[in-house]
């Protein structure tokens, strides 16, 4: 496979997974496997959660891709680093940024970044099964750019360590 046709596949991997992450976020896991996805959508004291066990579905597509298409470096292996990256930009993004489950990337002051956070927290209005919206990741709706230019992007404090002593 040339260079061109492995970046090709995995370009288009990695885009068609946006779709194949909105329609499994809509139609199965706030479908049947809502049991498992509905750990994500309350409030917990754990550290991780049912809806984390879905990674393994992912991470396996892509590791058997890679394997079994490694030897002849064809289409398959180019689809499964193209699932693998959009998997680890899927944890920074979502798990990271949105949610916060690693402590070292708190606010952006990013217009796209702060956009897919106001959408991702009206996906998170609701926590039922039913009533959600904006189930992709990475694409965004208009209303939400427009919403993060009108609203001020968050100011850094950097604090000295001196800082609340009395002098």
């Amino acid at each position: 496979m040339t260079t061109l046709a492995a970046v090709a596949v995995t370009t288009a991997t990695f885009l068609g997974m946006e779709f194949v992450a909105w329609f499994m976020h809509r139609f199965v896991l706030h479908g049947p496997l809502w049991f498992l996805h509905r750990s994500h959508h309350v409030r917990h004291p754990h550290r991780f959660e049912r809806n984390d066990f879905f990674f393994l579905f992912y991470g396996s597509l892509s590791m058997l891709l890679i394997i079994y298409g490694s030897e002849a470096k064809d289409f398959r292996f180019w689809m499964g680093v193209g699932i693998a990256a959009y998997g680890t930009l899927y944890f920074f993004v979502h798990d990271v940024l949105i949610h916060g489950r690693l402590r070292f990337w708190r606010k952006s002051r990013n217009t796209y970044l702060r956009a897919l956070n106001m959408a991702h927290k009206m996906h998170h209005k609701t926590t039922g099964r039913d009533g959600s919206e904006e189930f992709g990741l990475l694409w965004v709706s208009p209303k939400y750019f427009a919403l993060a230019l009108r609203k001020p992007a968050p100011t850094r404090v950097f604090r000295s360590p001196q800082s609340g002593a009395s002098a």
